[in-house]
This record gives C-alpha cells, structure tokens and sequence, in this order.
C-alpha cells in the first residue's frame, strides 16, 4: 500500500491526485513549488516503474508545468528527481521567475522557509481547480 515518506509529509500540503502521482505543494510561500509523488510502494528510481508508469509520470509532468508555467507566470521551471535526502521516488516542478527570493540559484535551503497561510493556499488551490483537467481529483484538507 501506498505511504507518503513523513519528511514529504512533513513539508509539504495535500493538493490531490493525478491518475498516477500525488500532488503536493512545499510549504513555502516563496516559490510556488509542487511535488509529483507516484502512488507505488518502494520505488526511489523512474527506471523503477513500469513502462507504462514511467510515461505517465512524464505526462503528468509535463501537463503540470505547462498548467503552473501560465498560471504563476514563471520564467523558468524547474523539474527535477533527486531523492539524496527523501529516497521515496518524488518529482520537484518548481516555478522560477527572475524576482524569486533565490534566483538563479537553486531553491533548496537558500533561504529559512515562510509557510503559506490559509487563505495563501486557498487562492493556490483555487487557480489549480479553474486550470487542472478533469484526470485531477483535488483534497479539499485543511493546510497546517
């Protein structure tokens, strides 16, 4: 069964699910910064999903950034699979415009982080809800 490493758990807030990924939203109202998260058990690689999975994970990422790309006006996206400190396979789709707090450095650990407020997360959620396809089922959780 499916679980969420608790350090993702920890740092981030529920958006919903794609037909194969979680999507999550890091806890950091700096950057809009999501995270795609297949819903397999014990994979740390892409070359660990099936054929069919890894294309999947790819279409849902690509069909995220094109989604945040107009929505957040990024001049730049950043997608990325690291895993060195969460080894559960995970997708970082990373808006980047040229007035961010870290640009053009990376994101990670630049600055202390500033968690969203509620109502932050609500206009997130709603922006989300006008331009996600009908293949995304949104949580409607509470944020921390």
């Amino acid at each position: 069964m499916f679980e969420l490493d608790p350090q993702l758990a920890a740092d981030t807030l529920p958006m919903g699910d794609f037909p194969l990924c979680r999507l999550l939203l890091m806890n950091d109202a700096q950057y809009p910064w999501f995270i795609l998260v297949p819903r397999r058990e014990e994979v740390s690689e892409v070359f660990q999903l099936s054929g069919d999975d890894q294309r999947q994970l790819w279409k849902e990422s690509v069909e995220l950034a094109e989604v945040l790309k107009d929505v957040f006006a990024a001049d730049k996206l950043n997608l990325a699979t690291l895993g060195n400190v969460v080894a559960q396979l995970h997708m970082h789709v990373i808006v980047r415009r040229k007035e961010d707090p870290a640009w053009p450095a990376p994101v990670w650990g630049r600055h202390p982080v500033r968690p969203y407020t509620v109502e932050q997360v609500a206009q997130i959620r709603e922006k989300l809800r006008l331009a996600l396809d009908d293949d995304f089922t949104f949580w409607e959780e509470e944020t921390r």
